[in-house]
C-alpha cells in the first residue's frame, strides 16, 4: 500500500514547510522510492492564478496548465516524479466539487456538511495521488496550525490513518523554537502549544522538525521531545540556511531524518546515495566566476514574485561555475534615474513576466540600454513584449506602438491580444496555460542553445507579438526565430547583431533544476561572463 507522509506547520508562517517537504521527497527517491508531491491551500481561491503577487508571491504553471503554489517549483526543482493539477488543491476547489456533486443530486437528499462532505473531498484528493506503484505520497497543508481555515484539512487528514490503518502515515510538524537574546535562551513553549493543539485535533506527530536560528542543544531537544510526546531521535533540528536552500536536504540527513521516515513506515528502501547533490553544493561554495545580473521587474520588494526566476539564474550560475549575482531594481526607479545609472556595473539585464501598465516604461527603457550598448538580454514573457515595443519605437520609428494589454486603441498595436482570448470574460484559467510545442529556426541562437528545433515549453499569457507586422521587424534585423507549429504564434525572438539578444512568450524558469540548468539562462549566464571579461579587460 502507498504509505502517506502529511507536513503541517506551526507557532509562524513561512518556515520553508515547501523546502522541507521537497528535501524529504529527494532523500526518499535517493533511496530508490517512487514518491508523489502535493499541496493543500487552505485559501478559497479555486487556484492562484488571480492572486497579485503581493499576495502569494508568483504562480507557478505545469506542464498541463495548472496554476498552482510556488511550493510546487521546490517540488519539481527538488524531485522527479511528474506534477499535475492534482497536486495543488484549494478549499475553493473542493467547496466547488462538493457544490457540483450536490447540484446534480449525488447526494441523495443528504444535509450538505463540512464533516462528513468536504473532508471526504479533501481525502479523495489525497488518496487520488496513491498510484499503483507509488511508494509514498507526500502531502504539505499550507498555513499554520490554529487557522480557522484550515481545520477542515486538518480533520481529514486525521481521518485518513482510520480509512487505511496508522501504520501507513507519517504526521511531521514544522515548528519554531525563537532565540530571546535578552533572555539568552531558546524558547521552546511556542512549539509545545503548536503541538497541543494539533493533538486536540487528534493528530499526534511522530516527526518533530524544528527550525532555530541557533543549534538548540541536548537539553532543549529533550525537553520538546518530553513536553510533545516525541522520541528523543525524532525531533530534528533545522537550523537557517544562509548559504543555500540546497543545503537543506544535506542538514536533514545529518540528522538521520530519511532513516527515521523508512523505519517509521517500514519502507523497502535502498542505501541513500545523495552524492551528486553534494557535489552540486561544493560548486555552490566554490565558484570561478562572478556575474552581475539586474532583473528589472514591478514586484522587487517581493523576493517571491520572481522565485523560479532567481532560482534558475543559481541553477545557470552552477552550470558556468559562476557566483550569480542578482540586482533587483524596481522598473519604475529604472525610469527615474535612468538606466546608465541603474544599469551600472552590471552583465546582463533580465526583464521578466508580468501584467498591467505600471514600469513598463522602466523596462522599455532598460531593454534600449541593453540593446543599444550590446549587453547581454534575457525578456520572459511580458519582457519579450517589451522588447518588442521598444524595438518598434526606437529602431522601425513606430513613436506611439504599445500593447493592447495597455491602450487599446493605440495606432500601432505591435503587441495584440490573442485571438482565442477576444471572447472569454473570465479570468481564472483562461490565458494560454501549460506547455505548447515550438519550432526554432536551425542555425537561430536559440536552436544552437537548446541543440534541437522542437521544443516544448510553458506558458501563461493573454497578449501575443502581431504578425502584422512581422515582415517589418524581420527587415529590420529582429528576427522571429520560435514559433508555434501553426507558424502564426511568435514564441522566440532575437537580434542576430547583438552578441546575446533574445527574449521568448514562454517561461523557461519553470523547467530548471539545480543539476540541469535551462539551457537558456545557462547560455544567458554564459554570455553575460563573456560580457564581464570584456568589460574587466576595458
Amino acid at each position: 500500500m502507498t504509505k502517506h507522509i502529511f507536513v503541517t506547520g506551526g507557532v509562524v508562517s513561512s518556515l520553508g514547510k515547501g523546502l522541507t517537504s521537497a528535501s524529504i521527497g529527494l532523500m526518499l527517491e535517493r533511496r530508490g522510492l517512487s514518491v508523489r508531491m502535493q499541496k493543500l491551500d487552505p485559501y478559497i481561491n479555486v487556484d492562484p492564478g488571480t492572486m497579485s503577487p503581493y499576495q502569494h508571491g508568483e504562480v507557478y504553471v505545469l506542464d498541463d496548465g495548472a496554476e498552482c503554489d510556488l511550493d510546487l517549483g521546490h517540488y519539481e526543482r527538488f524531485t522527479n516524479g511528474p506534477l499535475s493539477r492534482d497536486s495543488n488543491t484549494t478549499t475553493g476547489r473542493i467547496y466547488r466539487s462538493v457544490i457540483d456533486k450536490e447540484r446534480r443530486g449525488e447526494y441523495l437528499g443528504n444535509t450538505v456538511q463540512v464533516v462528513p462532505h468536504i473532508t471526504n473531498e479533501i481525502k479523495a484528493a489525497v488518496r487520488k495521488l496513491a498510484e499503483p506503484g507509488v511508494d509514498v505520497v507526500i502531502t504539505e497543508l499550507g498555513g499554520t496550525v490554529g487557522d480557522i481555515e484550515g481545520l477542515p484539512f486538518l480533520e481529514a487528514i486525521r481521518q485518513i490513518p482510520l480509512d487505511i490503518g496508522r501504520q501507513n502515515c507519517l504526521f511531521i510538524h514544522l515548528t519554531l523554537v525563537p532565540y530571546l537574546k535578552a533572555a539568552g535562551e531558546a524558547k521552546t513553549k511556542p512549539t509545545q502549544h503548536s503541538v497541543g493543539q494539533l493533538r486536540q485535533i487528534g493528530i499526534q506527530p511522530d516527526i518533530l522538525i524544528v527550525r532555530t536560528e541557533r543549534d538548540l542543544g541536548r537539553e532543549a531537544c529533550e525537553k520538546i521531545a518530553l513536553f510533545c510526546n516525541v522520541e528523543r531521535n525524532a525531533v530534528i533540528e533545522e537550523p537557517d540556511k544562509e548559504f543555500s536552500i540546497y543545503e537543506v536536504p544535506l542538514g536533514l540527513v545529518d540528522h538521520g531524518l530519511d532513516q527515521i521516515i523508512v523505519d517509521k513506515l517500514a519502507l523497502n528502501a535502498q542505501p541513500l546515495d545523495l552524492s551528486h547533490w553534494r557535489e552540486l553544493l561544493h560548486k555552490v561554495r566554490n565558484p570561478e566566476h562572478e556575474v552581475t545580473i539586474a532583473v528589472v521587474g514591478k514586484y522587487m520588494q517581493v523576493r517571491d514574485a520572481y522565485k523560479s526566476i532567481y532560482e534558475s539564474l543559481d541553477h545557470a550560475g552552477i552550470a558556468n561555475s559562476a557566483r550569480v549575482i542578482v540586482k533587483r531594481i524596481e522598473a519604475e526607479e529604472l525610469q527615474q534615474q535612468g538606466p546608465e545609472v541603474a544599469l551600472s556595473g552590471v552583465d546582463g539585464v533580465l526583464v521578466p513576466g508580468g501584467f498591467g501598465m505600471r514600469g513598463i516604461e522602466g523596462k522599455i527603457e532598460a531593454i534600449r540600454y541593453a540593446r543599444e550598448c550590446e549587453l547581454p538580454f534575457f525578456g520572459i514573457c511580458l519582457g519579450m513584449q517589451c522588447a518588442v515595443i521598444e524595438f518598434a519605437r526606437n529602431v522601425l520609428g513606430l513613436e506611439d506602438a504599445n500593447s493592447t494589454e495597455f491602450v487599446a486603441d493605440v495606432a500601432h498595436p505591435v503587441i495584440c491580444m490573442l485571438n482565442e482570448q477576444k471572447q472569454i470574460t473570465e479570468k481564472g484559467a483562461t490565458m494560454r496555460l501549460g506547455a505548447q510545442t515550438c519550432v526554432l529556426e536551425p542555425g537561430s541562437l536559440a536552436e544552437r542553445t537548446y541543440g534541437t528545433t522542437v521544443i516544448r515549453e510553458r506558458h501563461r499569457h493573454r497578449y501575443e507579438f502581431n504578425p502584422a507586422y512581422r515582415r517589418q521587424f524581420v527587415d529590420a534585423g529582429l528576427i522571429p526565430t520560435g514559433n508555434h507549429p501553426d507558424g502564426h504564434l511568435v514564441e522566440v525572438i532575437e537580434l542576430p547583431s547583438h552578441p546575446w539578444f533574445l527574449a521568448v512568450q514562454y517561461h523557461p524558469e519553470f523547467k530548471s533544476k539545480p543539476p540541469a540548468a535551462h539551457p537558456l539562462f545557462a547560455g544567458f549566464i554564459e554570455a553575460a561572463l563573456q560580457y564581464n571579461h570584456l568589460r574587466v579587460q576595458r
